[in-house]
């Protein structure tokens, strides 16, 4: 079974639901021609929304959320038949994130995108501030776990920043993004400054190469690399966040409880299928014998169903036929490199694209599971001996994106925390901060550059232009202005000592 082929030169996408197979239906695939026309259109826009007040632009994105508000049945049952994603996760991680992304930034873009005076140290005659205008049009390059959430949430700051915006949504999701476009133009936004392009990663491309001046994309480390390749060579300033493989570190004193509850939902959410999922659990050896049996007993509870069919579901499908067969390699990997199955470890027989919740025991660092991003529903554990191997081992993966900290020590968690490369670390909390859309979401090492979300997000959406003004406007010249005269040397020297040297004696020597 697949969601969208590839290889097919068909001039739509039909989608098919990952959990049972059913039609849910298609869009038709943009030419680098079509792509071009949208990119004019939304440059043609921009102008008269980048001209309207930072109020004027909240109070048509607060219209905007409340439209999300009353779409809100429309949105998750569609989530749940293109996505596969349980009516719950719809709700919390569709809608509930969006609404929240929308009235942060109502309430905070006109403080956030404010001029900012600049204190100078030495021209004190002069005044600097920056000021922060609309970079144009911005492309959103979004991924198929979070279609909408991750999709709108970057078109959202893209117009709250003054910019128009086009997005261009995973071939495999395309759905979400014509009902949110829908919604925004329903609810003010011009039909130009919000539009969406489909296809595979050659619309990206046609995208980027149609000249927009700002990129956002959310997807692999290797078709980042591609991404930032084309933006470098064309200058276009970019935010790339390319997955994570996230440890957990559940240590010596962690509250267990707590600690389970929090593993089972950061490692299994949305079929594991999260950028933020625990894909690698750290145990210290003293509670290693209590906390794993515990933690097995809750996968194994876990509901894997349909969740178009019932909203009774816990764990949905893998969103298309590689994803899953990736997840199968590398748990079959680890396997035969000595990992022992402690519950699942397989696929799920029947229609939909099923892989029963995994914990995997006496893991190993050259196991592929603990250096490739997994994305499925798979947790592979580790025990260490001490805080120092936890910390080793949380750092020893290419990627940064988030990690995790389970102690009852506030000041333990922090001094951990503050030891390891990620680009978010949370103590005895998992992903959550996703849906904080006043703190940074981005990774370190290889896991991206940049942050979405946040007051530095939002800025980053901007243009920061400088302008620098006479506060003393009767000077007739400065003091490093032509003629240059031999008398003013020795003056020039004495500044220097007087503003850098020892003490102001150097003023005026002696002698």
């Amino acid at each position: 079974m697949s969601v969208a082929v590839a290889n097919e030169p068909a001039p739509s996408l039909r989608i098919h639901s990952p959990a049972n197979g059913s039609f849910v239906g298609e869009v038709l695939i943009d030419t680098p021609e079509s792509v071009r026309a949208a990119v004019e259109r939304a440059r043609r826009a921009q102008p008269a929304w980048g001209a309207r007040s930072i109020a004027e632009r909240c109070a048509v994105m607060l219209k905007v959320r409340q439209a999300i508000l009353e779409h809100t049945d429309e949105i998750v049952e569609n989530a749940a038949k293109e996505n596969g994603k349980p009516r719950h996760e719809g709700l919390l991680h569709e809608v509930m994130t969006q609404l929240e992304l929308i009235s942060y930034f109502a309430a905070e873009s006109e403080r956030i995108l404010a001029p900012e005076p600049i204190p100078l140290r030495l021209l004190k005659h002069r005044a600097s501030y920056i000021h922060f205008q609309p970079r144009g049009v911005c492309a959103i390059i979004s991924p198929w776990n979070f279609p909408n959430h991750m999709g709108f949430g970057g078109a959202a700051m893209a117009l709250f920043a003054g910019n128009s915006v086009i997005v261009k949504p995973s071939e495999f999701t395309p759905l979400s993004a014509q009902i949110l476009r829908r919604i925004y133009v329903e609810a003010g936004i011009p039909e130009g400054c919000i539009q969406v392009v489909n296809g595979y990663g050659d619309v990206g491309a046609a995208l980027i190469d149609a000249g927009v001046d700002f990129v956002e994309f959310t997807g692999s480390v290797g078709t980042g690399k591609k991404v930032a390749q084309m933006c470098g060579e064309r200058l276009i300033p970019c935010v790339l966040e390319l997955g994570g493989k996230a440890p957990a570190l559940v240590m010596d004193d962690a509250d267990l409880s707590r600690s389970l509850n929090a593993v089972l939902w950061g490692g299994y959410a949305n079929a594991g299928q999260v950028c933020a999922s625990i894909e690698r659990l750290v145990v210290h050896e003293k509670v290693y014998d209590r906390f794993v049996p515990a933690l097995v007993e809750k996968v194994k509870a876990l509901r894997v169903g349909d969740a178009s069919a019932s909203s009774d579901v816990d764990v949905g499908p893998l969103v298309n036929q590689r994803q899953l067969d990736i997840v199968s390699r590398l748990v079959d990997d680890a396997v035969a490199r000595g990992a022992r199955v402690a519950c699942g470890g397989h696929r799920i027989e029947g229609p939909g694209l099923f892989y029963a919740p995994t914990v995997l025991l006496d893991c190993t660092p050259e196991m592929e599971i603990l250096n490739k991003e997994t994305f499925g529903p798979v947790v592979p554990v580790m025990k260490v001996g001490s805080e120092a191997e936890a910390i080793l081992e949380a750092n020893r993966s290419h990627l940064g994106l988030l990690a995790y900290v389970f102690t009852k020590s506030g000041a333990r968690g922090r001094r951990i925390a503050e030891q390891i490369r990620a680009g978010t670390v949370m103590v005895n909390d998992v992903i959550a901060t996703a849906a904080a859309a006043e703190t940074p979401w981005g990774g370190v090492k290889q896991s991206g550059i940049g942050v979405a979300h946040s007051d530095l997000g939002l800025r980053h959406m901007c243009e920061a232009r400088h302008v620098n003004y006479d506060a003393t406007p009767w000077l007739s010249r400065e003091l490093w202005w032509y003629p240059y005269e031999a008398k003013s040397l020795p003056v020039l020297r004495r500044m220097l000592h007087a503003l850098y040297g020892r003490g102001l004696n150097r003023l005026f020597p002696k002698g």
